[in-house]
């Protein structure tokens, strides 16, 4: 495990963090500070989705400019990433307008993991275009579904907080405990790994309680 890092020396939390941050804080540690990683059905159906979106490249079709794989940071925030694509626009006024679109596979969530992703990438458009970010959207590949997402107050504070949040878990070197939201493991492609370091805990801590046990039994 990652030992404390001071604020100033700490590299960028990617982007994709802060969904695995509101998916599963403990899983965000095991990723971006334990530096564990594991392949499942769905882990590996998300790369074949990107391996097709993250060509690079621009196009203009009906006013629209198309940029793919688009890189993206924010200072203020200390976060990096790639946006799958942004389509600018002009407005009436003559503004530009950019509207980010993250590729996911699957269907729509309960949960707002995908959206706050989302919502990154429209900050750091903000900070790095000087524009506001009215809207994005998720394109669910298994849904052929697309879902426009207002950048609102609501989801801007919680994206802010989740990023607060991870970064001082990233800094700190501490990974939290396991969710208490349980269902959401059969999805989780750490899950033998959470497992395993819970069950290592729990080893230890039956194992430091029977030393103790056996040192009060044979003090004189």
């Amino acid at each position: 495990m990652s030992g404390p890092q001071a604020a100033g020396d700490a590299p960028p939390i990617p982007i994709s963090g802060l969904q695995h941050a509101v998916y599963c804080m403990r899983q965000a540690a095991l990723i971006h500070v334990e530096r564990l990683w594991q392949e499942n059905r769905f882990t590996a159906e998300g790369n074949v989705q990107h391996a097709v979106v993250d060509k690079g490249g621009r196009r203009h079709i009906r006013g629209v400019r198309r940029v793919h794989s688009l890189p993206l940071a924010s200072v203020r925030m200390n976060l990096s990433g790639i946006a799958d694509l942004v389509e600018f626009t002009t407005s009436a006024d003559g503004a530009e307008v950019a509207t980010p679109v993250e590729f996911k596979r699957g269907k729509p969530k309960l949960h707002r993991a995908d959206e706050v992703q989302l919502c990154a990438q429209a900050l750091c458009l903000e900070e790095m275009t000087g524009c506001r970010v009215e809207q994005g959207a998720l394109f669910y590949a298994t849904a052929r579904r697309r879902v426009v997402v207002p950048i609102d107050a609501d989801l801007r504070d919680l994206t802010e907080a989740t990023a607060a949040e991870l970064a001082a878990i990233v800094a700190s070197g501490a990974t939290p405990p396991p969710t208490e939201k349980t269902s959401r493991c059969r999805a989780c492609s750490l899950t033998d790994l959470c497992r395993a370091d819970t069950f290592g805990r729990q080893v230890g801590a039956w194992r430091d309680r029977m030393i103790t046990r056996i040192l009060d039994e044979s003090a004189p």
